[in-house]
């Protein structure tokens, strides 16, 4: 839909001949390569394991069928298919051995390297012992990714969170920060569910961006995935194709690819 609209705005566009049918070409021609690569894509099943919330607080049966519901009804552009079924962006976490911070590529390692030599450590958090570090992540830049940031962010605290801890490794929602001293400077917030973790919110403080703090994020998540919730086999960024062509670069360096899903959620 991005590209449609895109085409109907060089359309409209006041430029010479040359330039507009230079643009429209280019347009179509990444038009025509992510149709392309869509009727290729590798097709994965993920299950939930909804039965094993039972048991565990009530909370997480919730969360897992919220997201379940999401993930398979009707797209909003393109009612033909599921809301997340095609062009997920998924890291397979078990296809080679850990860790997964040697499997990223050479740029995304240096990044690694240069946060890590910089004295940014990653840890699971308390997120609302943090939240005035979160409250000012979320202040340090009006615009990310080309996108205004909600006026909330700049008008309200942080709220705090009551999610009740997890009993079981199966299901949980957990927190993840990387801290410089004893400042949160990068947090992301994550959905496990049976074979599944989604990145459900990630952000970095605009200060910090350069010293490769989200990547040192993104890694280390996944290398405590492999190590402390071996039932997950697949780790989840959103989709890839409605994400501009920077963020799908970014996306493949740390091994996110698109797929074609389909997510089992039943007892």
């Amino acid at each position: 839909m991005k590209l449609l609209t895109a085409l109907m705005s060089v359309i409209a566009t006041p430029l010479s001949a040359f330039n507009r049918e230079a643009i429209f070409l280019s347009h179509f021609r990444r038009l025509s390569e992510t149709i392309s690569a869509i009727s290729n894509l590798p097709s994965i099943s993920i299950d939930l394991m909804m039965s094993d919330t039972l048991g565990n607080h009530a909370f997480y049966r919730k969360v897992t069928q919220q997201f379940h519901q999401n993930a398979t009804r009707r797209h909003t552009k393109f009612p033909l298919i599921r809301q997340l079924e095609y062009g997920v962006a998924v890291s397979w976490l078990k296809s080679a051995p850990p860790p997964y911070s040697n499997r990223v590529g050479s740029t995304a390692k240096r990044n690694l390297k240069k946060a890590l030599r910089l004295g940014y450590r990653f840890e699971r958090m308390d997120y609302n012992r943090h939240v005035d570090d979160v409250t000012a992540i979320h202040r340090s830049t009006k615009v990310r990714q080309g996108q205004e940031m909600p006026k909330h962010f700049f008008s309200a605290h942080a709220p705090s969170i009551i999610d009740p801890p997890s009993t079981n490794p199966t299901h949980d929602y957990p927190y993840f920060g990387i801290f410089k001293d004893d400042t949160l400077v990068a947090y992301a917030s994550c959905l496990i569910a049976g074979e599944l973790c989604a990145i459900e919110t990630i952000y970095g403080h605009a200060d910090h961006h350069s010293d490769g703090v989200v990547p040192l994020l993104l890694v280390s998540i996944a290398d405590h995935l492999i190590a402390h919730h071996p039932q997950v086999l697949y780790y989840v960024y959103d989709t890839y194709f409605g994400a501009s062509e920077t963020m799908r670069r970014f996306k493949r360096k740390f091994l996110f690819l698109p797929h074609r899903v389909t997510w089992r959620g039943a007892d």
